[in-house]
């Protein structure tokens, strides 16, 4: 669970519709190069267009054979929240993204996380069925790899790996994992595509899960596995590279923040990034 404050009841800033998820026919994504092995496109998904809330989709694709990922913890650091946008300028990151919802010590990662000479969560979640591991430290093993936890050979791999992220899953093997709920939040999301290159996703309009995840799958961007990084008002994305300067942030959240007035980014204890050139 994330820090909750006490807040005021919130009324909803405007009514929310239901997307329609359904493959649009010659759905294009026109990807922008701003840095050799990082590429950013905004994507308008299927649905009304009139909305008051941002409705586009952001996404940064990563090559991890150019480019190398970054898992940036304030506990192995000096404990101090920055939103991400901060992360990126005083740790030299071209982009960051959450690296999961994290527990009232405002430090741990609710799913087991560790790096190369820091373990911020010792104990893997039942519930969360997804992990990520980069910094490969067997020869041949893949850049990235996202884990189907189910699957203990997948859970063995990760040994190969410097640094481990767990989260909640959204995405397996191109197959939603989510069932109907009425809950919905602003969402930041980690894939993995089927070349193995690594998406980060940042929806400012409060689907719900599975509304987004057919969205994605419906969109040319051939994702295999994704993961829930942060919803509501702490989701997350931050880009400096190339001539895209964005912080942007989340808002609405059901039972939580439910308007689209939060206009910052939230500070957060933990990034997954892209280091700069």
């Amino acid at each position: 669970m994330r820090v909750r404050g006490v807040l005021p009841a919130l009324a909803a800033s405007a009514a929310l519709v239901a997307f329609d998820a359904g493959p649009r026919a010659g759905t294009l994504i026109q990807w922008t190069a701003l840095e050799p092995g990082i590429e950013y496109a905004t994507v308008e998904p299927p649905g009304p267009k009139d909305l008051p809330i941002d409705g586009r989709i952001q996404v940064v694709r990563i090559d991890p054979r150019k480019r190398r990922l970054e898992a940036v913890m304030s506990g192995g650091d000096d404990a101090k929240l920055r939103p991400a946008g901060a992360w990126c300028r005083e740790r030299h990151l071209a982009v960051a993204i959450n690296m999961g919802m994290y527990e009232k010590d405002q430090r741990t990662n609710t799913g087991y996380a560790r790096k190369a000479g820091y373990v911020n969560n010792g104990h893997w979640g039942a519930t969360y069925k997804a992990a990520l591991g980069v910094a490969p430290t067997k020869l041949g093993a893949a850049p990235v790899f996202m884990a189907d936890l189910d699957k203990p050979a997948d859970k063995a791999r990760l040994a190969d790996y410097g640094t481990v992220v767990q989260n909640l899953r959204l995405i397996r093997a191109g197959q939603n994992m989510w069932t109907k709920q009425d809950r919905r939040w602003s969402e930041a999301a980690v894939a993995v595509d089927k070349q193995g290159r690594v998406l980060f996703i940042f929806s400012r309009y409060p689907h719900t899960m599975k509304e987004l995840n057919d969205i994605l799958l419906a969109l040319p961007l051939d994702i295999d596995a994704a993961m829930h990084v942060e919803g509501g008002p702490e989701a997350s994305l931050s880009i400096h590279a190339g001539k895209v300067n964005l912080d942007l942030n989340g808002s609405y959240e059901t039972g939580f923040v439910e308007n689209d007035g939060e206009a910052r980014q939230w500070p957060i204890p933990n990034v997954l990034g892209v280091l700069a050139r």
